[in-house]
């Protein structure tokens, strides 16, 4: 940890963003919200924001990404692979995940693809079922600061908590701002009502 403390203060001596640092702070478990997601560069960033916190951070990447010579640096890195064509039951290891690890921050892209139209509800589900809840990390081109923002406790009302997501974001712009996505389920009533019946 203080290896990656050092190397995020010489990213942010160094950077034109300006980094906001989470206030008030949270400690314990909990999901990472990286967006808006529209550049590669955002994945250094989100580095960045979270070794400076001093987060156990974990992120879910493409498995194409730790195949290679670089394979091991990306699992240093915090990295979990995933298999996009295969995604049975990655909803329940992360979950597994999040409860195991008192340090936990598990980084989410939930715009997914650049080219996304619309956020996948997966992280929604991850942070609910497993208890733990939801801090909205942003990056911001409009005023170039990046960082963490408000941590929201879940309650089920997918579209409560979502107008919540989206008052956060909604002056939000990404490093290419024509790639920002709002931030809206496919179904957000209707996951209301599926995670009820679930309860």
């Amino acid at each position: 940890m203080p290896i990656r403390h050092a190397i995020s203060r010489l990213h942010w001596a160094l950077s034109p963003w300006q980094l906001r640092r989470e206030s008030p702070s949270y400690d314990g478990p909990r999901l990472l919200i990286g967006a808006p997601h529209t550049s590669n560069r955002d994945f250094v960033i989100m580095l960045a924001i979270a070794w400076d916190a001093r987060l156990a951070v974990k992120w879910l990447g493409k498995r194409e990404l730790f195949q290679g010579p670089f394979g091991r640096v990306m699992h240093w890195l915090g990295g979990i692979p995933v298999d996009r064509d295969d995604p049975a039951g990655l909803v329940d290891r992360v979950v597994e995940l999040a409860r195991s690890d008192p340090r936990a921050a598990i980084v989410v892209t939930p715009d997914g693809t650049r080219s996304s139209t619309q956020w996948r509800s997966g992280f929604y589900r991850i942070a609910y079922e497993a208890g733990v809840p939801v801090t909205l990390g942003f990056v911001d081109s409009t005023t170039r600061t990046s960082g963490l923002g408000p941590t929201v406790h879940l309650t089920g009302d997918v579209v409560s908590d979502m107008d919540r997501i989206r008052a956060f974001y909604a002056d939000k712009r990404g490093i290419n701002p024509e790639r920002t996505t709002e931030p809206r389920l496919a179904d957000e009533a209707g996951l209301t009502q599926r995670l009820t019946e679930r309860a």
